[in-house]
């Protein structure tokens, strides 16, 4: 059933990880399965048997090939550095090749206690597993990088977190796990070959454009290449979040991906009532990871990867330091760049004017003033871009009316300067609002009833829908509100 690993992590040294077997559960079942995802990645789907898939992907049997590990990183969580944290139930079973010949991890997370697991089970409850499935392949729908959800299991146990939980195994796959958190663990440990092997591996794998160039670029120069194609997928990434009113939670080094996908949605969520200070993790109690500060602790993080690559960019520390940081003071305009090009599609706008950030950021207090719910604003503004009588749909939005109506002024006559004809803008803007997200109440509805009832009927229409974020879905306009206030969502946690 699987296609054939390769194995070029577990080729690595064996200092970067510690092999380990999943452990076998009671009586696993599957409960969610992407077929166009394992047709992508060489699944022989006319073996497809749901029992015996339920058997792979629990880790009750090692496909034939596999090596599993569990990967070795530190990270700062919070800002605070722990020097091991690594894989402590996730198991990385090898890698693929997909269909456009790209290299892809599977993984199997919540497959038992690892070394790295710090004390903890090495299981996964039911809802974690569901919400990362649904908002994983939302992100994916909406052309947001990210890791992807390719089976779900439950595994027939219990799990406590405060209460007994059912258990599940998500299998994961991603472009590769290797996070900001897997250089830390190895300058940590002034282990300078580590980060030197460790960079060499992700050029290979990640940059190419970099690899190619390895005989003719000098060692430091190909290192701080690295460090900037690295801080060029962030930028873009953050950019792409923010756009869609995502929070991730827990922007800690250890989530940071390297490839530039997102990864790990325990405590994340989508912002309804557009606010730049929201927060939704129990566990952010400062608000250091908050929608407004994704772009700022971005640039932290990568800071942090920037420092265990110094003593490869230049032997001279001075001269690294400096060369490094002339490169990350250059993430704030990178990452405006992404962003307004993000905002500009959102608003119709396919050119460039100087006035432009004012008015998205006039927008954004409107709304921010207004009460306004950031998906419907965008997506009604679309719907306005051919038709002004639709405008009263996206004034009722909000609470002071006043401020949206003298905010479309502006933007009509900014849109005047366009070239674009009003029936392909308004097909545009449409391909960059979505109608659909996964609202946090309606996520919540389809755990409950999963873990409660045993009853994944909510949980596979929202996954239908929100795989299709941008369509007009009759009959379903009522996954496109926000909750009412008995329903409202104000925190999310993690797995573990």
């Amino acid at each position: 059933m699987f296609p054939p690993f390769t194995l070029r992590y577990a080729r690595l040294p064996e200092r970067f990880y510690a092999h380990f077997e999943p452990v076998p559960v009671r009586d696993p079942h599957l409960v969610a399965f992407n077929r166009s995802l394992a047709e992508a990645l060489g699944f022989d789907l006319a073996a497809f048997n749901t029992e015996e898939a339920a058997v792979w992907f629990s880790g009750n049997v090692v496909p034939h090939g596999a090596e599993p590990l569990s990967q070795a990183y530190a990270g700062h969580q919070f800002g605070g550095f722990v020097p091991q944290l690594g894989d402590g139930r996730a198991v990385l079973l090898g890698e693929v090749t997909d269909h456009e010949g790209r290299l892809r991890d599977i993984q199997l997370k919540g497959a038992g206690r690892t070394p790295f697991s710090r004390g903890g089970d090495g299981r996964s409850p039911l809802g974690p597993v569901l919400r990362e499935y649904l908002v994983s392949e939302a992100m994916h729908a909406m052309g947001i990088p990210s890791t992807r959800a390719l089976a779900a299991v439950t595994t027939g146990e219990r799990v406590m977190r405060g209460i007994p939980e059912p258990g599940a195994i998500l299998t994961r796959v991603a472009s590769s796990h290797i996070r900001v958190g897997t250089f830390q663990y190895f300058a940590a440990r002034g282990d300078s070959e580590g980060v030197r092997e460790l960079a060499d591996h992700v050029i290979e794998r990640h940059y190419p454009e970099l690899h190619s160039k390895l005989e003719s670029q000098p060692d430091g120069e190909r290192y701080l290449g690295l460090l900037e194609a690295v801080q060029k997928r962030q930028a873009a990434l953050i950019a792409r979040w923010m756009g869609v009113g995502f929070i991730h939670g827990v922007m800690n080094t250890d989530n940071t991906s390297i490839s530039g996908e997102t990864i790990d949605f325990g405590p994340c969520a989508f912002m309804e009532q557009y606010d730049p200070k929201m927060v939704f993790s129990s566990i952010d109690e400062g608000g250091r990871y908050a929608y407004a500060n994704q772009p700022s602790i971005a640039q932290w993080n990568l800071a942090r990867l920037a420092e265990t690559l110094l003593p490869l960019i230049d032997e001279d520390g001075d001269k690294a330091v400096e060369l490094a940081t002339e490169l990350l003071q250059r993430f704030p305009e990178q990452y405006e760049s992404e962003w307004l090009a993000v905002m500009r599609a959102k608003l119709g706008l396919a050119s460039e004017k100087p006035g432009d950030k004012a008015l998205i950021e006039a927008l954004l207090a409107a709304m921010h003033r207004g009460r306004a719910d950031f998906t419907l604003t965008f997506r009604s503004l679309s719907d306005t871009a051919e038709n002004t009588q639709a405008e009263a749909t996206l004034i009722a939005l909000f609470e002071r009316p006043d401020e949206i109506t003298a905010w479309l002024e502006e933007w009509r006559e900014r849109l005047a300067q366009e070239p674009r004809g009003d029936g392909d803008r308004e097909r545009q803007m449409k391909l960059a609002n979505p109608a659909f997200i996964p609202r946090n109440h309606r996520v919540q509805q389809a755990l409950t009833a999963a873990m409660d009832e045993n009853d994944f009927g909510p949980f596979e229409t929202l996954l239908q829908i929100v795989t299709h974020p941008f369509d007009d879905q009759p009959g379903r306009e009522e996954f496109t509100l926000p909750a009412e206030p008995t329903e409202r969502v104000f925190r999310t946690f993690c797995g573990t």
